[in-house]
């Protein structure tokens, strides 16, 4: 289903070599793309209705909060850019390979270099929750820890562009295979904790974010 991915294309392709996989995948990809447009989207409300949350806790500052979404924002924008540059590279397959294997470039680099927001974005959270000193807290005080262990697993991504082969390229097992397992680790584990947080509020205070 995703054969840009499995595995994920190397970095030391020739672009005559680019070239040739997109045409001879050219209806996956386009697929990839698609569907790659609305995974972003459907990133959007998860960190709005974190950002929500993290403005309940009363004793931190704001500015936690704000600075979550701008970093969010920014994150989900690479991501799309991400999915659109492939998307310009399939629109017109017949193009000069250097423009073809250039627009992948520009998508790999885009799609798993960009972690300093994620990691800004995870170290707010864990901040608000540090400062939440309620008894009854909005999120329970091991999100912030796991927060802060995912943001340090997915910042070694940030070297995959010096590197073309290794663990540390953008194929490899710690800039692909850690970052991205990670990434869809802690955004199962804080769907499952905005439902149990969700749930609370309501009970409190008889209403949902």
């Amino acid at each position: 289903l995703f054969p840009a991915f499995a595995p994920p294309l190397s970095p030391t392709l020739s672009p005559e070599e680019v070239a040739a996989f997109f045409k001879e995948n050219l209806t996956a990809m386009r697929g990839v793309v698609i569907f790659g447009n609305i995974i972003g989207a459907l990133l959007v409300p998860l960190f709005a209705l974190i950002a929500v949350q993290m403005l309940r806790v009363v004793n931190s500052s704001p500015i936690f909060a704000y600075a979550y979404i701008i970093a969010a924002g920014i994150g989900i924008t690479a991501f799309i850019l991400a999915d659109f540059a492939w998307g310009i590279a399939l629109f017109r397959p017949d193009r000069d390979p250097q423009l073809i294997s250039l627009l992948n470039d520009m998508a790999w680099f885009f799609l798993v270099a960009p972690v300093g927001c994620v990691f800004v974005q995870n170290l707010c959270l864990a901040g608000s929750i540090y400062l939440d000193a309620r008894p009854d807290p909005v999120f329970p005080i091991w999100v912030a820890h796991f927060n802060i262990v995912t943001g340090l697993l997915m910042l070694p991504a940030a070297f995959s562009l010096l590197y073309k082969t290794g663990p540390l390229a953008w194929d490899g097992s710690i800039s692909f295979t850690l970052r991205f397992s990670t990434f869809i680790v802690y955004v199962a584990v804080m769907f499952l904790v905005l439902l149990k947080v969700t749930k609370q509020q309501v009970e409190q205070e008889g209403v949902a974010a």
